[in-house]
């Protein structure tokens, strides 16, 4: 076989191993799939007229926030998903089953590369569930044509792509699982201090700069617009160069962390 059937072979064998582990201890999954759900029912159903009131200035409309507030709890739930997959990676490279690879036959790359498309395919089902959760509670998307459809799941894609070598470079520079989730924990907290919940010109002036300069809030402002037809503006370009930073970087850590162990 050649180089890159077998790295092909061994990378779909991994990624079978790893989708069979989140089927059989979904626990970790649910989890962490439940406290978006619970943001979403309690900033709207608890905090929506509010929320609404003082978002627009005006009578409070809970369906309005319901449409600002979902894309955030999207990105939310990716930073969440991604959690389990440094959980995940630090317990393969405690645990043994690495070194246990390391003496067979098996594609070096192959490994992570299983944890990663497996991270990014149980993101894309997490955004799905909740999703439908958001639908059954109101939001609608009715001005978004097919291209502005196509080009919202490339860029939830792209988002879960690159945090997943970020949270795979955090499971493997962990000492235990433990340390692993802690480890990994700014990626659902980022979210929060972003534009999910409330727009940025709203917020204090001295915290403004926490919620523009970081990755979520340039995703979740281009979603909201490809969603609900709001102004996209710099936010579309500078959403896809956080994406790509964040991706290689974590691939190049990753790849380095994960190189350095086997020479141990």
């Amino acid at each position: 076989m050649s180089s890159l059937s077998l790295a092909v072979r061994d990378s779909s064998t991994m990624l079978r191993r790893n989708l069979l582990h989140a089927r059989r201890y979904p626990s970790m999954t649910l989890n962490l799939l439940l406290t978006p759900v619970v943001l979403l029912l309690l900033f709207v159903y608890i905090f929506g007229d509010v929320m609404s009131a003082g978002i627009s200035g005006g009578g409070a409309d809970r369906s309005a926030y319901i449409a600002y507030l979902v894309p955030g709890i999207l990105m939310l739930t990716i930073g969440g998903t991604t959690i389990g997959s440094a959980v995940s990676v630090s317990m393969d490279m405690t645990e043994g089953i690495i070194a246990r690879f390391r003496t067979m036959a098996v594609h070096r790359g192959s490994v992570l590369i299983g944890h990663v498309v497996g991270s990014v395919l149980q993101c894309v089902m997490s955004v799905v569930l909740v999703g439908a959760v958001a639908v059954a509670i109101g939001f609608r998307s009715t001005d978004a044509t097919a291209l502005e459809w196509i080009l919202a799941v490339g860029l939830l894609a792209l988002v879960s792509l690159a945090l997943t070598w970020i949270a795979v470079g955090m499971g493997l520079s962990s000492p235990n699982a433990e340390a692993a989730s802690n480890n990994a924990m700014p990626l659902m907290v980022l979210p929060l201090l972003s534009s999910a919940f409330v727009p940025v010109d709203a917020m204090p002036g001295w915290f403004r700069p926490i919620a523009e300069y970081q990755p979520f809030t340039p995703a979740i402002e281009t979603l909201r617009g490809l969603l609900l037809g709001t102004e996209i503006g710099n936010n579309g370009w500078l959403a896809v160069v956080w994406c790509v930073a964040l991706a290689v970087l974590g691939y190049t850590w990753s790849r380095s962390l994960f190189n350095n162990t086997g020479k141990r």
